[in-house]
């Protein structure tokens, strides 16, 4: 196999991680909920309230675009595949993806454009994901089966080092660290004449994320080629024939049936913490964005590092046992999460003006980012072994309807848990019960997938 086409589609996550790492975790998602704090402050809510509103209206987002992303992504991989064509999805949903990113910038610190950017960064997240899908398809033909977990691993943890420099970047050059003097972290005015007083440097992750994307999806378009596709007759209404068969399937291939249902759970409640961790330092612990940024960077540092480990354990023990450490190491965060506050610690009061909060949600910090990032690329070798042959783009859409049949349902529950209890931290809590679930059903999966018995009918 071609080590520039294997680099080429790593290159695709190089260019996409922005959008995780800067747009939904670590600058956009906490300034969109200081900002939606402040206004709905100014509109008479209390504090904590104005806070509970800004939490349940980012997981409204999130929640809508889950549910388009569940009942889409199989549909269009089931096409793709019936087709045999990938390539023209990737190019279209990489133009939403930029434009949508683009709008971020239209946020304005006194609330004006809310609803708008949430639409905007909503659209872009979903573009994103249904392109994940179609390049996720791609993975079993760039190597062997003892290869494709280190491809997965590396190529994640090319991605998680591509969201670190562009982190740096936005904190060297662009986002406004020092809030008073409206300067940079290394003390000096946003770069190309940008407006502190108006957080234009910190507005500007948007075009920033999409040029990033333009740039460094070139060698991907360079060099990942497809075979010539073989066409299958009947269209629309074929894949849509393939696609039940594929459902029905599923009941027929136990250890299928529970990964997709495992990983359902645990693959949404990881996304709940990559969307509500900012927010929660944010809200929470009323961390500065600087803050958050620098949480960030530790995060995607470890992320680099782990995922890549996790690879090489994942190729020569195969991707359960590490799914299964990855879960456990990140229900120990989530309770941590939960337990912890500005002023205490499970109960146990704290000093006034404490930092071990700050201390401990850097740890975890690195946790969620290392556990996270191995959790995801063992995931998706995990879905390898389970690929019917011929079809690894309506397998991945499956794939994609696991992780987003209810990827409404944590931040659905984040939203009504925290208007329940009125507590940001509380809202976290159903996260935990979701991670339990997954890993009890993560028990009946065979460790070497069912692919081989695993052909349509």
């Amino acid at each position: 196999m071609s080590k520039r086409r294997i680099f080429g589609w790593m290159c695709f996550d190089w260019a996409a991680q922005p959008y995780y790492t800067l747009g939904l975790t670590f600058i956009f998602g906490p300034y969109f909920a200081g900002v939606a704090t402040e206004f709905f402050a100014a509109g008479g809510l209390s504090e904590q309230a104005a806070d509970a509103q800004a939490q349940s209206m980012w997981s409204l987002g999130q929640t809508m675009a889950g549910l388009v992303i569940a009942f889409m992504g199989p549909v269009l991989g089931a096409y793709a595949d019936s087709t045999g064509r990938r390539m023209p999805w990737i190019v279209g949903f990489s133009m939403i993806y930029v434009l949508a990113a683009w709008m971020m910038w239209f946020l304005l610190p006194d609330g004006s454009g809310l609803w708008f950017t949430l639409f905007a960064f909503s659209s872009g997240f979903i573009a994103a994901e249904f392109a994940l899908i179609f390049t996720n398809a791609q993975l079993p033909s760039l190597g062997g089966r003892e290869a494709i977990g280190k491809i997965s691993g590396s190529g994640a943890s090319f991605g998680y080092w591509g969201g670190v420099l562009s982190l740096f970047v936005m904190l060297l050059f662009f986002f406004e660290a020092n809030d008073t003097a409206g300067t940079t972290l290394i003390g000096t005015d946003p770069a190309f004449g940008l407006d502190p007083e108006a957080r234009e440097g910190t507005r500007v992750v948007g075009p920033f994320i999409a040029l990033w994307y333009v740039v460094f999806m070139i060698p991907y378009f360079v060099w990942v080629r497809e075979p010539k596709p073989v066409v299958k007759q009947g269209g629309v209404r074929a894949a849509l024939g393939d696609l039940r068969a594929s459902i029905k399937s599923v009941m027929k291939r136990p250890s299928l049936a529970s990964y997709l249902a495992s990983s359902m759970f645990y693959r949404d409640a990881l996304n709940a913490l990559y969307g509500f961790g900012g927010v929660y330092a944010r809200l929470v612990l009323d961390w500065s964005l600087t803050m958050i940024a620098v949480f960030g960077i530790v995060g995607a540092v470890t992320a680099g590092i782990a995922t890549y480990i996790g690879g090489l354990f994942d190729s020569r023990y195969g991707p359960k046992p590490v799914i299964k450490t990855c879960i456990w190491v990140l229900m120990l965060v989530c309770t941590i999460i939960v337990g912890m506050s500005r002023e205490s610690l499970f109960g146990v009061p704290l000093e006034a003006g404490s930092n071990l909060p700050d201390i401990i949600f850097y740890l975890c910090g690195a946790a969620i980012g290392g556990a996270g990032g191995a959790l995801y690329a063992a995931s998706r070798t995990m879905m390898v072994r389970h690929a019917t042959a011929g079809r690894p783009t309506e397998a991945f859409g499956l794939f994609a309807l696991s992780g987003k049949a209810t990827a409404f349902l944590a931040p659905a529950l984040i939203g009504i848990f925290t208007l329940w209890t009125q507590s940001p931290r509380l809202g976290v809590s159903p996260v935990i019960g979701l991670f339990v679930i997954g890993l009890i059903l993560l028990a009946f999966v065979d460790p070497n997938g069912d692919a081989e018995t695993g052909e349509t009918e």
